[in-house]
């Protein structure tokens, strides 16, 4: 309502504030309604990220198998423990210690996003995870048809049937192995697409 104050009119006016979720500073230029554009992050990255992090898990798991190869192997050369407790390692068991190469170059690969690194892992996982299981498989076969057949084991880890202890370590090193090959193959194409998009630019 108008109010005479000094010979001067005032008008006196309701001021309505509009309460907004969009607390803080906000950029020049803009109402703040714009922020679903603003804060996108390209599909791209948030694959590399989502990899990397199923990369990193497998290689965890992948280190636990290879240090209960490495183990078996180091205790029974050592004669830490008599043979009779833990027996001598077989034969698919030595090429295997070698992928540690592969896990290495994995997890040197995932900081910087270095593709050298990465195709070196999945060529190296082949020769020195994949084909030593694969003939640790056929290794093993007829022992494990004996014990099978016949109830018969020769071979023992803390009691336990040797063979049914490294089947049971092999079945899942095969599976994390698999899992590993498909992660770092779309991995590598995900980086592959964003190396491309950025020379295109």
């Amino acid at each position: 309502m108008p109010v005479r104050v000094a010979g001067i009119m005032v008008v006196k006016t309701k001021v309505s504030l509009k309460m907004t979720s969009r607390i803080g500073p906000r950029a020049a230029g803009t109402d703040g309604s714009d922020f679903k554009h603003r804060e996108k992050v390209a599909p791209c990255y948030q694959m590399s990220a989502s990899l990397k992090s199923e990369v990193r898990k497998l290689n965890l798991v992948h280190l636990l198998i290879w240090l209960l190869v490495a183990a078996q192997v180091t205790v029974s050369h050592c004669n830490l423990v008599s043979h009779d407790k833990v027996s001598m390692p077989y034969q698919w068991e030595y090429p295997y210690l070698l992928s540690l190469l592969p896990l290495i170059c994995s997890s040197l690969s995932l900081p910087k996003n270095n593709i050298s690194y990465l195709v070196i892992s999945m060529i190296s996982a082949g020769l020195f995870s994949v084909a030593p299981l694969i003939y640790g498989g056929m290794e093993m076969f007829p022992v494990a048809q004996q014990l099978y057949r016949h109830g018969k084991a020769y071979r023992f880890i803390f009691g336990f049937s040797a063979v049914t202890v490294m089947y049971l370590i092999m079945v899942i090193a095969v599976q994390v192995h698999a899992w590993q090959l498909y992660y770092m193959k779309k991995l590598l194409d995900s980086w592959f697409n964003a190396t491309q998009e950025k020379k295109k630019k």
